[in-house]
C-alpha cells in the first residue's frame, strides 16, 4: 500500500538512512499493523464525516507529520516547476484518488472487502508494467500468478453466485482505488527516477500537494458538518497521523534498512489485519468465500513479483 513517491525504484541516498531504534522486525509489524488498521479508520470516519472531509483530514495529519519531521532533519522542500508538475500528478494517483475512493467505497462495503481489494494492487501492477515498462519482462510464473490474483478476487466477491449481496458500485470503487496506485507508480519511475531530492523532501511535498487538491475539492462537493463527531474525527486524525504519516516514515527506514523486496512484504499482511479488525471491532459478517480468496490472490500477487535469475 505504499502511497509515496520513490524515485530511483526505491533507491535510498545514505542522506536518507535513519538511525535504528527498534529493530526491522518490530517496525515491519507496526507498519503492518497500522496500514491493516487503516480500512478500519476509514469505515469509522465515514459514519460521522463525508467521504472527501475524511480524505482532507486524513491528508492535513499526515501532512503535518512530514512537516514535522522535515523541520527536524532540516529538509526542504524540492525545487523546479517541473518537479512540482509531476508530484502534482502523483499527488494525485498515490494520494487524492485512491484515498477518496476507499472512503466512498466503505460508504457500502465493509471494511474487510475493501483492505482485499487493495491487495489486487501487485496484481494490476504487473499487468501495467507489462505494457508500460520494456524492462518488466513477462515469465510463466508471473503470468500465472497474474491469472491466480484474478480468480481469487472473482473467488472474493462470489462470482458463482452472481456476486449476490454484494454493492458493485463500492466494490468497483474500491478496486478502481488500487489501481490507481500502480499507475502513480509507473508514472512515477518515468518521470521522477534519479532525482536528487531526498524521499522526506518530495513526499512532504506530495502530500501537500494532494492536500491542496482536496482542500479545494471538498468545498464544492460537501457541506460544514453540523455536528462535531468525536469518534470519527478521533478516527481520521489515527489516520492521517499514523496510517499516512508515521507510515511513511517506517516504510523508507525498512526500505534503507531491510530492502525494497522484504519492505513490500507489508503488502501481504494488509488484508489478513484489516478482516480480523473489521470482523472484531466492527462486527462485519465474514463468509468462507472472503479468507479462501483473500489467500488465493495474496498468492498470485506474490507470484507476480518473483523475478527470474540473472544468469552470470
Amino acid at each position: 500500500m505504499s502511497t509515496v513517491t520513490t524515485p530511483g525504484r526505491l533507491a535510498t541516498p545514505s542522506g536518507d538512512r535513519p538511525r535504528r531504534r527498534l529493530d526491522w522486525r518490530l517496525r515491519f509489524t507496526a507498519l503492518s499493523l497500522i496500514w491493516g488498521f487503516s480500512f478500519l479508520l476509514i469505515k469509522v470516519g465515514t459514519e460521522g464525516y463525508a467521504p472527501f472531509q475524511v480524505t482532507l483530514g486524513r491528508l492535513v495529519f499526515g501532512t503535518a507529520v512530514l512537516a514535522a519531521a522535515m523541520a527536524v532533519r532540516r529538509e526542504r522542500l524540492p525545487r523546479g516547476v517541473r518537479t512540482w508538475g509531476h508530484l502534482a500528478v502523483a499527488a494525485f494517483l498515490l494520494n487524492a484518488l485512491p484515498f477518496s475512493l476507499f472512503a466512498y467505497a466503505e460508504l457500502t462495503i465493509p471494511s474487510t472487502l475493501a483492505g482485499i481489494c487493495n491487495a489486487t494492487s501487485p496484481l494490476w501492477g504487473m499487468a501495467l508494467s507489462l505494457v508500460a515498462l520494456s524492462e518488466d519482462r513477462p515469465t510463466r510464473v508471473r503470468v500465472a500468478g497474474l491469472g491466480l490474483g484474478f480468480l481469487g478476487v472473482l473467488t472474493v466477491l462470489g462470482a458463482w453466485q452472481g456476486f449476490h449481496g454484494l454493492d458493485a458500485g463500492g466494490t468497483a470503487l474500491a478496486l478502481l482505488a488500487s489501481l490507481s496506485y500502480p499507475i502513480g507508480w509507473i508514472y512515477v519511475r518515468r518521470t521522477l527516477a534519479g532525482t536528487s531530492q531526498s524521499h522526506l523532501s518530495m513526499t512532504g511535498a506530495q502530500l501537500l500537494l494532494a492536500t491542496v487538491q482536496l482542500a479545494i475539492v471538498t468545498p464544492l462537493f460537501t457541506a460544514l458538518p453540523t455536528n462535531l463527531s468525536v469518534g470519527p474525527l478521533l478516527a481520521i486524525a489515527a489516520l492521517g497521523a499514523l496510517g499516512t504519516g508515521l507510515a511513511v516514515l517506517l516504510q523508507y527506514g525498512l526500505v534503507a534498512e531491510v530492502g525494497p523486496t522484504t519492505a513490500q512484504m507489508v503488502t501481504y499482511f494488509i488484508p489478513v489485519i484489516a478482516t480480523t479488525a473489521g470482523v472484531a471491532l466492527l462486527g462485519e459478517s465474514l463468509t468462507w468465500s472472503t479468507p479462501a480468496g483473500a489467500v488465493i490472490v495474496l498468492t498470485g500477487a506474490a507470484l507476480t513479483q518473483v523475478r527470474p535469475k540473472r544468469r552470470g
